[in-house]
């Protein structure tokens, strides 16, 4: 069975970091697009960051563009989001999304709590 695991969440003050992790398994991890969504209490799941199969290349989203960094380890088949100068409004649940063709998996998210 396909398996998508995040960690890395937690509680950080206001201008810290964290760095997220996205282990996959039981699929040939190289061959996918990786994502980042999150989704904030009451607000619907919007997308953060991509990295293509091949060559590296991203997208970020413009709300954390400077601020946060997607990248992979193709051979430790890990996808994992840099997130630097952290504000309260990147408050929510973090998702890691796997996707090739009409292929589709989501991991169960966790917590990133930016307070003070």
């Amino acid at each position: 069975q396909v398996q998508v695991a995040e960690s890395g969440g937690g509680l950080v003050q206001p201008g810290g970091s964290l760095r997220l992790s996205c282990a996959a398994s039981r699929f040939t991890f190289s061959r996918y697009f990786m994502h980042w969504y999150r989704q904030a209490p009451g607000k619907e799941r919007e997308f953060v960051a991509l990295i293509m199969n091949i060559g590296g290349m991203t997208s970020i989203a413009d709300s954390v563009k400077g601020r946060f960094t997607i990248f992979r380890d193709n051979a430790k088949n890990t996808v994992y989001l840099q997130m630097n100068s952290l504000k309260p409004e990147d408050t929510a649940v973090y998702y890691c999304n796997a996707r090739r063709g009409v292929e589709n998996y989501w991991g169960q998210g966790t917590q990133v709590t930016v307070s003070s």
